[in-house]
């Protein structure tokens, strides 16, 4: 029984180590990206991280600008290049991604104060602006030559009583995704309980992504 329990222990170690050493930023940043990729709507801007990436990118192009000033060997700065260039591909990335929800769910991020949360300040700025531009656009070219029941960005006419020209995020979209952990019926929503009851570690699952948005923010669960 002793033994057993000890090769438990072991085992836990060494999950822990091999969790350890795959969560530098870039790997976490990488994670983000491919989350945010897969779902189909925003997810919660990772702040902390993108500052710190770009801290990292900050460091590592001074110390390739020292490298090449001291003549160190070619092939250091070489690769020391190589992971700058690949760190600052996947926060464009990262960044460029979001940007596209964004233009794509404009309105309806707008006025729902969940998502309207989950963006930078940045991005919360790049919305209005773009909301405002676009509304004047619309206003010049289309709108103000409609009738008044028909001038409307948000609805069909003036009748409707939802925004219906609004898109907005699929949540019944079916994904690919990992739990990093195993998960049971109480990590998922109440109400999709009889839907998905368990989700075992490391195992890749096709399902509706409104089942698993939960354990998702989290941080339970990978998207692939």
């Amino acid at each position: 029984m002793a033994t057993g329990s000890g090769e438990e222990s072991t085992s836990a170690i060494m999950d822990d180590y091999e969790t350890l050493i795959s969560t530098t930023d870039v790997e976490l940043l990488k994670r983000a990206w491919r989350n945010e990729k897969a779902a189909p709507e925003i997810l919660q801007y990772e702040s902390s991280l993108v500052q710190r990436i770009k801290e990292q990118i900050e460091l590592a192009e001074q110390n390739v600008e020292m490298f090449e000033a001291d003549s160190i060997d070619p092939l250091t700065v070489s690769l020391y290049q190589m992971d700058l260039d690949r760190t600052q591909f996947l926060l464009r990335s990262y960044l460029r991604v979001r940007l596209q929800k964004i233009e794509e769910y404009l309105f309806h991020i707008l006025k729902t104060d969940e998502y309207l949360n989950r963006l930078s300040k940045q991005e919360q700025m790049f919305a209005r602006r773009c909301t405002d531009d676009l509304g004047n656009h619309l206003d010049e070219t289309v709108l103000s030559k409609l009738p008044d029941n028909y001038q409307s960005i948000l609805k069909q006419s003036i009748t409707s009583e939802e925004d219906d020209m609004v898109p907005v995020p699929r949540l019944d979209t079916f994904i690919i995704c990992k739990a990093k952990q195993y998960l049971s019926s109480i990590d998922f929503e109440p109400e999709y309980s009889t839907e998905i009851t368990e989700m075992e570690r490391d195992l890749l699952t096709f399902v509706c992504y409104k089942f698993i948005k939960r354990p998702l923010e989290k941080g339970k669960i990978d998207l692939v």
